[in-house]
Formats: structure tokens, sequence, C-alpha cells
């Protein structure tokens, strides 16, 4: 049942790189949200993992406490049984957060959550099953490959090559399973290909090399669940060489340009495209998917999809969605009503599949 006022779990921060990112997130929705619809109440989780009383957190989300510690006495669990919460939002970027970890525990709690649910988070998030998704429903990709530790360790050579064959200079090297740009490299000679290599397995057991290309970057926001709907492409013109996480969140020198400079066609494939990559990997609620414009060719690739997109200042998500007319506060308050929407029909169906367990019984 929800109330008059949706009293709205924030949930934010996590052990990923995007720590930082998913605090600055939080804020931005908390000093965003209608005040009289919707109870936000703040909880952390802090740098080792243990859940922060919202007391404490909304001290780190004003900025006045750090977020390094959890108090080993709170337990969200407990907590949460004990509290009437109708929607938790979760704003916790990367791993452990927008893998389908978070979403899976949410599940196992029966707490009803913004965004797409155990499996299609964690096909978002892992760049490699996410090509793989994007693959089956035809979508046009950039060339890459896929390392993993074990081959990069034990056949150097063999993957070396293989990719060398493959693709040309420049490469992209990425971790896959991460966000934010984090562990990124821009390969221009094979001599820094081990060593980009080696520094985005610090991030992941496994690593994406793709093809650089001298694309604009452009991005559409998608929202909804059984029947999405996209923004207006916006372009990002970036402050350095590729938009990475010193640009995005550090030095802010990038642009962003909405909605896109773009013919009519271009921007309404770029709609379609994204809506489908969505439904490729099965995601609800809202994602942000990125695009790359070849400069030279105009070929247009599909690079990613973000199940749990900024929510910053800065973030282009909700930016995307003002210039298609749906400003900010009235955007948060549907992503928690899309949540409880998606809730409810998954327990209809938990409870009819109990229903049929019943049936069958006496046969047994």
């Amino acid at each position: 049942m929800i109330h008059s006022v949706i009293r709205t779990v924030l949930l934010f921060g996590g052990r990923s790189a995007e720590h930082e990112v998913s605090i600055l997130s939080a804020r931005s929705v908390a000093n965003a949200a209608s005040k009289d619809r919707i109870e936000v109440i703040p909880i952390c989780i802090a740098r080792d993992g243990r859940f922060v009383d919202p007391e404490k957190s909304a001290k780190i989300l004003a900025g006045e406490e750090k977020s390094d510690s959890g108090h080993p006495g709170f337990s969200f669990e407990i907590w949460s049984r004990s509290h009437t919460i109708d929607i938790v939002f979760p704003l916790i970027h990367g791993t452990g957060g927008e893998d389908g970890t978070l979403q899976g525990y949410l599940e196992m709690l029966g707490l009803p959550y913004v965004g797409s649910g155990v499996t299609a988070s964690a096909i978002g998030m892992d760049k490699v099953h996410m090509k793989q998704a994007f693959a089956a429903s035809k979508l046009p990709m950039i060339e890459h490959v896929a390392v993993h530790e074990r081959e990069w360790k034990h056949e150097r050579d063999r993957v070396t090559r293989a990719i060398t064959n493959a693709l040309r200079l420049p490469y992209f090297i990425k971790p896959a399973n991460s966000g934010s740009s984090v562990g990124v490299t821009k390969v221009k000679n094979d001599r820094d290909l081990e060593a980009a290599v080696a520094h985005a397995l610090r991030f992941d057991e496994k690593v994406l090399v793709e093809r650089g290309v001298d694309a604009r970057e452009v991005e559409v926001s998608v929202l909804g669940n059984d029947t999405p709907e996209a923004s207006v492409p916006g372009e990002i013109v970036t402050g350095r060489e590729f938009y990475d996480y010193t640009d995005k969140y550090i030095e802010d020198k990038s642009q962003l340009v909405i909605p896109a400079k773009l013919p009519k066609e271009r921007s309404d494939e770029l709609r379609r495209l994204a809506i489908t990559a969505f439904k490729a990997i099965g995601a609800s609620g809202f994602a942000r998917v990125d695009f790359f414009l070849e400069r030279g060719t105009n070929r247009l690739f599909v690079n990613e999809i973000n199940t749990i997109p900024g929510f910053t200042n800065i973030s282009m998500y909700p930016k995307l969605w003002e210039a298609t007319e749906l400003k900010y506060p009235r955007l948060i308050e549907k992503l928690l009503l899309l949540g409880i929407e998606r809730a409810k029909s998954r327990a209809a169906r938990v409870e009819s599949t109990m229903k049929w367990f019943e049936e069958v019984k006496p046969l047994a």
C-alpha cells in the first residue's frame, strides 16, 4: 500500500570505486525530491561494506560525516522489518550496487526497489555479457575482444595476437565490470598494451579491448517498464582526450549539448536503438544508453547501457528528461512509482506460483 507520501529509502555509498559519485547522486536526489510527495530516508553503505543508520547517513549526505565505516550494531534487515517502507531507491553505482548483488539482497528482504532486477543488472554491468545480449538483438557495435585474467596470465602471446589481428590501433582497454570510466586506458601503440590490461585487471577479472573510434559521444535516457520511452539524445563534448573519470567528476571541463545537433531521422534512430538495448538486457525502470557516432563514416555504434545512471547535478540522465519535458522532481517520483508497479507485478506472480503448488500438492 502506497501512502500519500512515498516512504523512500535512499541507498547510497557502497564499496565500489564510484563511492563518492554515489554520494553526489543521492544528495542531488534528496534535494530535488518533492517534500510533499516523498519522504526520503537516507541509508549509506560505508566503504567497509557495513550499513549506516539513518541519522549518521543524513550527516554523510550533508557532508558532515565521513563514510569510511558503518556501525557494527546496526542491521538494515532488522531496521527495514520494523519500519514502513514503500520503495528503496538504490543509487549505488558500479560493483556491489549496479551488478545485481544489491538487487538480490533487496529481493531476499522482500523490499520493492527502483530499477532493473538481478539478471538485467548483472548483464548491464558486465560489458562482455552485455555485448553478447546486444549481438543477439542485432545492435551495431564496435569490434572488440574479451580477455580473461587466467588467459592473460597463461596464454599472453596468443591473446595479444588475437587482439592485434582483430583490431587496429588505437585500442580502448576497459574492465568488464566497472563504471564512470574507472580503469579505462587509451592505447596508441602495442608497447603500452600490457600495462593497460594490467591496470584494467586491478578492477575486474575480465577486460574488454575495443577498437578506438574518432566519434561523437551521444547518450539517450530510457524510462519505463514494459513499454519504455526514450528521451531526446544529448551529446558530450569532452574536455580531455576521452570522457574519463577525471573529466566527468574532477576537472568537469566537458560540455553537454542537449538536444544533440542531429538530423531528426538520426535522433529517431538513436531513440529506437536505445529502447532495443534496454529490452535486450531485460532492463526496467531506468537506464542510459551510450552511443558512438563515428566521424567520417557517420556509422552509429551502441557502446553500453548503464542501469543506474548518475543523478548528480552534472549528470546526463535527468538533463535529457528535462529537455524531453519531464522535470527532475517529477522524474524521481515516476521512477519510484515504476519500481512499486514492478514489485506488485512480481508479487502477484509469486502468489500465483504458490497457489499452483497448493493445487498440485495433493498429487504428490
